[in-house]
């Protein structure tokens, strides 16, 4: 117009800092997208509160719900058993750093293991598929209970009797099983390429694993071993069947005297509470680096 003024109803495109101005229809995409984002989410929620209102009124109708509640949900309880089983937590998240750290490292050591080159490495890995074969079929409880009950037996000299060391050497062992296959999958998806560019300058091929491969490599594993992180922080409770104090082992005490079992609702809500921030970290990770990988961008 001859006043430089817009019509009405027709997008306005504001120039960029670069000096790219948007087109009109790709404005009216975008608009057009956010109303159907907006759409959703009051869909989502509607549906999610409807589905909520409609438990709630099933559960709390059915006929044994009053005894349920007394049982399970006593406030009463529930506050006695707070303090102890908090106490409890701590021993929990202890043992999630350091099994967790030890497992990083013996799964990564594994997986390079298995997938060393040559004919001089068959035997190790050999034994390192053995290994992994072998704990990843071994159900964790199993394995717990001859750690924790079977290696005391053995009365051998310097080797600790405390629960909490053997039922932590159990979870290790366990679950770098299951690590050193994320890590192996994050190796072997590196593209030849890759290490054949870093010899061409010179590097060996341990200088090639450490400084070109396994960067690459630990970073498209991490989502998958963050979630390794989580099944391992639930694992931990299960070191009480040895006699370790822990949430869940304090829960347990608590029950038994007063023969209810709020304590353990209040000990899985606490593991819950725990799990819920890795477990949506994890899934922003994912989904950033699925975003990254879409856009062509280095993962």
């Amino acid at each position: 117009m001859p006043d430089g003024s817009t019509p009405s109803g027709a997008a306005t495109a504001v120039a960029a800092p670069g000096g790219y101005v948007p087109s009109t229809r790709r404005l009216a995409r975008e608009q057009y997208r956010r109303t159907r984002a907006r759409r959703s989410a009051l869909i989502a929620g509607a549906s999610t509160l409807a589905t909520a209102c409609v438990l709630f009124f099933v559960i709390t109708g059915s006929p044994g719900w009053a005894r349920t509640r007394e049982t399970f949900f006593n406030a009463q309880y529930a506050r006695a058993a707070l303090p102890d089983v908090l106490r409890g937590l701590v021993l929990n998240l202890e043992m999630l750093v350091v099994c967790g750290a030890a497992v990083l490292v013996l799964g990564l050591l594994i997986a390079a293991a298995r997938t060393l080159r040559g004919p001089v490495f068959l035997p190790v890995r050999l034994l390192a598929t053995a290994y992994v074969d072998f704990f990843r079929g071994l159900p964790l409880i199993i394995l717990l209970l001859i750690m924790v009950f079977g290696v005391p037996a053995l009365q051998l000299t310097g080797v600790t009797n405390d629960p909490v060391m053997l039922g932590g050497t159990a979870l290790v062992v366990n679950y770098s099983a299951y690590v050193a296959e994320v890590f192996r999958a994050g190796i072997e998806s590196v593209h030849p390429s890759q290490r054949a560019a870093a010899r061409s300058i010179g590097l060996t091929n341990s200088q090639t694993m450490r400084f070109v491969v396994l960067p690459q490599a630990v970073r498209r594993v991490v989502p998958a071993l963050l979630n390794d992180m989580v099944s391992l922080q639930k694992d931990t409770g299960l070191v009480s069947i040895g006699g370790a104090v822990d949430a869940v082992a304090a829960a347990r005490i608590q029950e038994a005297a007063s023969f209810n079992f709020t304590p353990y609702i209040v000990a899985g809500l606490l593991f819950v509470a725990l799990t819920i921030p890795m477990t949506r970290f994890t899934d922003w990770l994912t989904r950033r680096m699925d975003r990254r990988r879409s856009q062509g961008g280095v993962v």
